[in-house]
């Protein structure tokens, strides 16, 4: 007797079906999920590292990048018509109505930052193939276990061409700002006291 495989294929999502199906309550409203590629993900809980250094990253760029761009934190950022992530934190140009009448698309962003812990490899595999393929040319992952950040620039077709790790104790610029220098451990969670 001969067994034949069946290969089951996916429904993928667009955007515009994601959004409808979340009107309809579907999904839930405090649901932590995102559009990745046209699969319905579901995120990683925030534990208080992840958390900290979300805060910390956060205030830092606002205060150096004052009203040059826009901060946004854990909002969607449309890739393309299957994918609408929420990264962790985005740096985007203004825009006159606040982006009122759509999320913003790569075209207007400046910097997408990640904040791993336990999603290290998604972010780093994934989330880093999804923004090169959308031509984002910086894209950040802060990894607060190992107290580092991967830097990925040079977007192309297979990938990012450039990936450089920075340690805790050096300094990062974004790419289109080059007068902010961040302190690397200004970003990270401080470290918890020992005796």
């Amino acid at each position: 007797m001969q067994y034949t495989e069946t290969i089951e294929k996916l429904r993928l999502w667009t955007v515009e079906e994601y959004h409808r199906i979340a009107d309809m309550g579907i999904l839930a409203a405090d649901e932590r999920i995102e559009l990745i590629e046209g699969k319905i993900i579901r995120m990683s809980p925030k534990g208080t590292a992840h958390s900290s250094s979300i805060g910390r990253t956060d205030y830092l760029l606002k205060a150096g990048l004052g009203n040059r761009a826009w901060v946004i934190v854990q909002n969607p950022v449309k890739i393309n018509e299957r994918s609408e992530p929420e990264p962790d934190i985005a740096v985007v140009r203004l825009d006159p109505l606040d982006y009122a009448d759509h999320h913003p698309t790569p075209a207007e962003i400046h910097l997408i930052i990640e904040i791993a812990d336990s999603s290290l490899k998604f972010d780093c595999e994934t989330k880093a193939n999804l923004y090169a393929l959308a031509g984002i040319s910086d894209y950040w992952v802060i990894d607060v276990i190992n107290r580092e950040v991967r830097v990925f620039r040079l977007p192309s077709q297979v990938g990012y061409r450039s990936q450089v790790t920075f340690n805790q104790h050096q300094t990062i610029t974004p790419k289109d700002f080059p007068d902010l220098q961040l302190r690397i451990i200004d970003m990270l969670p401080p470290e918890r006291l020992t005796c």
